[in-house]
């Protein structure tokens, strides 16, 4: 398939059509790494994870939440 390199604002930019995304695996939104080899642009999932706190936070419930551990008496100064 055939695409065509264009400016977006300041920047080069390549329109992928939807069928080539899907074909590949990816989608809207997704972080991707560029790579640059033997004159090639290669893109490739980002490996490097983003977590979202309030996400993470709202995922806490009763049947996922642990008891209180306990780790004995205080031993020095960790005591307040």
């Amino acid at each position: 398939m055939e695409a065509v390199i264009r400016k977006w604002g300041n920047s080069p930019a390549l329109r992928l059509p939807t069928t080539v995304l899907k074909e590949a695996g990816y989608q809207l939104e997704q972080k991707v790494d560029l790579v640059v080899s033997r004159g090639r642009i290669i893109i490739q999932p980002s490996e490097r994870v983003e977590y979202d706190l309030n996400e993470l936070i709202n995922g806490i419930h009763a049947a996922n939440a642990h008891d209180e551990v306990s780790f004995g008496s205080p031993v020095g100064k960790e005591a307040l």
